[in-house]
């Protein structure tokens, strides 16, 4: 299935552009994690997707989320597929401009960032900068996660959290740090005052970790 995506090109697009993909979270779209365009490098190609499905409050959804219950948050045959479904669109996004010889970074916000952990943990060799903000690792949909410390060691992963945020308890947070320490990938964890979402120290900080 192709996903409808917002685009900002660079001027020069060569095998070596560097590509960043923009995973939105549960009912909201494409044009959120797009506003984060004009502080990130001009050279880059960025991609944000919209999920496929429909949300209960009018915006879109990558998998059902029951919020009233820890242990079925998620819906794991659905986010297994949306995990496939983004794979299948990163893969052609990059062959339809040529892409070859980059480097590839994802950055995905709550839901998207359950996808964006599974997809870098999964598929290490195909990423670079990982970024994971007011979200968690599912264990459930990275069955195929990669241990080998030599194939995770080039990736790079900021992972940030609002220490009074209501919809994923910052405990569910620290573990995707402690599962990257365990696989001895670099990582940093940041916390903030800040709800369900991304504050103004949060973004100058990501941002940052971009242009590193």
């Amino acid at each position: 299935m192709d996903l409808q995506y917002l685009v900002r090109e660079p001027q020069n697009i060569t095998p070596e552009t560097t590509v960043l993909f923009l995973i939105h979270g549960y009912g909201s779209n494409e044009q959120d994690l797009f506003n984060f365009i004009p502080t990130l490098p001009e050279d880059w190609l960025i991609i944000s997707f919209r999920a496929p499905r429909l949300s209960n409050n009018g915006g879109y959804a990558w998998f059902d989320i029951d919020f009233m219950s820890a242990e079925n948050f998620l819906d794991v045959p659905q986010a297994e597929e949306a995990v496939q479904q983004v794979l299948e669109n990163i893969m052609k996004v990059s062959n339809h401009y040529g892409l070859t010889n980059n480097k590839t970074h994802l950055c995905g916000f709550s839901q998207g960032g359950i996808i964006v952990y599974s997809l870098a943990l999964q598929h290490p060799e195909l990423f670079s900068k990982v970024a994971c903000l007011s979200t968690f690792p599912e264990e459930r949909i990275m069955k195929n996660m990669v241990k080998d410390k030599k194939k995770l060691e080039h990736l790079r992963f900021f992972i940030s959290h609002g220490t009074d945020d209501a919809a994923i308890p910052i405990e569910w947070a620290k573990k995707g740090a402690e599962l990257l320490y365990d696989l001895s990938a670099y990582f940093s964890f940041r916390e903030y005052m800040a709800g369900h979402g991304v504050n103004q120290k949060n973004y100058m900080d990501l941002m940052d970790f971009f242009k590193k």
